[in-house]
């Protein structure tokens, strides 16, 4: 060993000793040595009485040469070097101080580490971990957007399968995004996943997993649009984890702020994430820097741990959102807030009635049964009472009613409906809008519960079977339902077992059901449904409705939006399918009912106007017109002596007091019907303020005439529509 003279150096203040002492660092010095100043020494206050010194030295210290470990400088020297010299100044050169034991462990140096736990902090992960809620919510409100889940549950779909089957897709999935979230900062060396016990961890993020989802439910019940849902699902979990590590993270480290307080704010999901993910954070990096193991159970009881009261908290909250979610989504009508009188809206009950009318308004109520409708009441009764239920549609007094709100009254959506059809029959619903027809259909899919009466499908009655009744039944709405995604054979045979078909059989009805709607041979079975025509669409739809061989078919308006030889191919579709089954079909087109329904009802009003064959329909109401009067409530008397009276009796087939209605026979050619009424003019004769004309109005009211010329079925339609202005009908 061979000893150097240091070469000393003076500083006038400690600032300067500093300034050098890091230029002796490697990275503080152009050269990219170290060491280049072994250590300083400031003695302050030393004197003959008095021994005082602070030491400065990089424990950096190495040979700097590439072949040997770094090794640590032995603060006992430079110790021993400051108090000899101490020594030799007041005692001479033969005095001096040695301290043997007061060193460190000699060991190597480690290099510096940068370890990503500390550089991504619990933002970053607070941000990974939450990604998945954004993807979850998009797809329930996606399903409730394009009106997927309402054609699911018309084919027979309860909520809670639906909740049972969408819960445990999207927990497989959150799974298997942990698992590789977690696997993959095991594998790059984070110390948040490798030094923290893995019991914790994985009873930690199944808790996170499970209230995200439960969340994503509960938000999905106030989102009807998938743009707003997604863009505010972002919000959220950028929102949440930034403010958690900006305002959270700063209450956490202060020891002053109440901890009653901090739990309040851990409610907000996000919020629960973000500590629960510091504290694993805080764990492992003083497990690494202390060579400690990180969290562990027994940590748990620490007070100043927060891991313990984010399980508790979370799992409660799982449990509480999941209830709350559930019933949203169950009833959208619930309402809390009904339990309290005060704030709750007063609905008034199907059975009440207003007392009084408003002033001034007057209705004149007339027996509009025609004798079809009342022969078909007939025939309802006498099946009923021969319990001869096989193999039909039943009907019975059907009514549904929307309570009033504010004490306005109660709508009547459909008014004692009775009907009866047989296997085989396609049964064709026209009518104006606001009739009535969807309210009867969603009663019959099981959408909507009857307010009285009931329906009997094949046996089965609709209050107390329907989830037979499902199983029996296939709908084609007036809109396509449809997964852009899937392709048409992979909606079959999702439909297809939810009609409890499997195995052989399934795949067999999948074919059959391609090919009847020529769907298979063309090969676009296995194509996107996003590439498919509007016309394609239109048959995949009805192909849906008639898998499974269902005994009744709903359709809505099938042939909408299709061309002259699409609609055709889909009219001989519906023809080859009601040979098994019964059908009843809602429809505007006059040309579709006479090609597809073998009887047609005019519903008006909640109710059939008149149902009939064809055949019936057209020679009834092919030959006449229809002429509507509407007065003041203080003229009406006077309409009626003025139709009675200007009207032949061998002209005028019926007139219908209060409201001026009256249905004339066609006149032969060169002649006018109703020529004894004025047309145009500022007023009827003998009636104030009344005025008829064609598709005008006058001084005292609106005149509405319906078209003329030969039989057809559309002079039907003409009738019920005109009809469906009058408070009788």
């Amino acid at each position: 060993m061979q000893c150097v003279q240091a070469l000393p150096r003076w500083c006038d203040n400690s600032s300067v000793i500093n300034h050098y002492m890091f230029k002796g660092y490697k990275g503080g010095n152009k050269r990219r040595r170290s060491n280049e100043f072994l250590a300083g020494y400031d003695f302050l206050d030393t004197s003959k009485r008095r021994f005082h010194v602070y030491v400065w030295y990089n424990s950096s210290f190495s040979r700097d040469n590439g072949h040997h470990t770094m090794t640590v400088l032995r603060v006992a020297r430079l110790v021993n070097m400051a108090s000899t010299a101490y020594l030799n100044l007041f005692g001479g050169q033969n005095v001096e101080m040695r301290l043997e034991y007061l060193k460190e462990m000699p060991k190597a140096a480690t290099p510096m580490r940068l370890d990503l736990t500390t550089l991504l902090d619990a933002l970053f992960f607070t941000w990974t971990v939450q990604l998945l809620l954004p993807v979850m919510l998009t797809y329930l409100v996606y399903e409730k957007e394009q009106r997927l889940r309402l054609m699911m549950k018309m084919h027979g779909l309860k909520d809670a399968p639906y909740w049972l089957i969408s819960y445990a897709y999207f927990l497989s999935l959150s799974t298997a995004y942990m698992m590789f979230f977690m696997i993959s900062g095991f594998a790059i060396g984070l110390d948040i996943f490798k030094l923290n016990s893995y019991s914790i961890q994985s009873l930690f993020y199944f808790i996170c997993m499970n209230l995200q989802i439960v969340l994503a439910f509960l938000l999905a019940s106030f989102f009807s649009s998938v743009k707003i849902a997604t863009v505010i699902g972002y919000i959220y979990v950028f929102g949440s984890s930034l403010l958690g590590e900006a305002l959270l993270k700063i209450f956490i480290e202060d020891a002053t702020f109440p901890r009653m307080w901090l739990v309040i704010m851990e409610l907000v999901p996000g919020f629960s994430l973000y500590r629960g993910i510091y504290e694993l954070s805080e764990y492992a990096t003083a497990g690494r820097n202390m060579g400690k193991p990180g969290m562990r159970w027994a940590d748990l009881n620490d007070p100043v741990n927060g891991m313990k009261d984010v399980l508790i908290l979370m799992s409660t909250e799982w449990l509480i959102l999941l209830l709350v979610a559930f019933l949203l989504d169950h009833r959208p009508a619930w309402k809390p807030l009904f339990l309290f009188g005060f704030l709750s809206t007063k609905h008034s009950s199907p059975s009440e009635k207003p007392n009084k009318l408003k002033r001034g308004s007057r209705r004149v109520h007339v027996d509009m049964t025609k004798p079809d409708v009342f022969q078909e009441r007939k025939v309802v009764k006498r099946l009923l009472k021969d319990m001869d239920m096989r193999n039909m549609i039943i009907c019975h007094n059907l009514k549904k009613v929307y309570p009033g709100k504010n004490g306005n009254p109660d709508k009547h959506a459909v008014r004692g409906l009775s009907l009866a059809l047989r296997k085989g029959q396609c049964f064709g619903m026209l009518g104006p809008n606001g009739a009535g027809k969807t309210s009867f259909i969603n009663m019959m899919i099981g959408l909507l519960k009857p307010t009285y009466g009931t329906a009997y499908i094949h046996g089965m009655d609709l209050r107390t079977d329907m989830n037979e009744i499902y199983a029996n039944i296939g709908v084609c709405p007036q809109h396509d339902l449809l997964w852009e995604t899937l392709t048409g054979r992979e909606h079959l045979m999702f439909y297809g077992r939810m009609k409890n078909l499997t195995g052989a059989a399934l795949t067999q009805a999948v074919e059959d059901s391609l090919k009847s709607v020529n769907l298979f041979h063309s090969g676009f079975c296995d194509k996107s449904v996003s590439k498919y025509s509007g016309g394609m669409k239109r048959r995949l739809s009805v192909a849906i409705a008639l898998i499974g061989n269902p005994k009744v078919v709903y359709m809505d308006e099938p042939s909408t939006g299709l061309d002259s030889r699409s609609r055709n191919d889909l009219w001989s579709i519906i023809k080859r399918a009601k040979k098994d089954c019964t059908i009843i079909l809602t429809t505007h087109l006059m040309e579709e009912a006479e090609e597809l329904c073998d009887r047609i009802g005019i519903f008006i009003n909640g109710n059939f106007h008149c149902i009939g064959t064809p055949n019936e329909l057209k020679a009834r109401y092919g030959g006449t017109r229809v002429l509507t009067i509407t007065t003041a409530p203080e003229h009406e008397a006077a309409a009626e002596r003025l139709l009675a009276r200007e009207l032949s009796p061998g002209r005028a087939a019926r007139i219908y007091g209060g409201v001026g209605h009256a249905e004339v026979r066609a006149a032969p050619a060169g002649g006018a019907a109703g020529s004894g009424v004025r047309r145009g003019g500022g007023g009827a004769a003998g009636v104030p303020g009344a005025g008829v004309g064609r598709g005008g109005r006058d001084a005292g009211g609106r005149v509405r005439q319906g078209g003329q010329g030969g039989p057809g079925l559309r002079r039907a339609l003409v009738v019920g529509e005109s009809l469906a202005g009058s408070p009788a009908a």
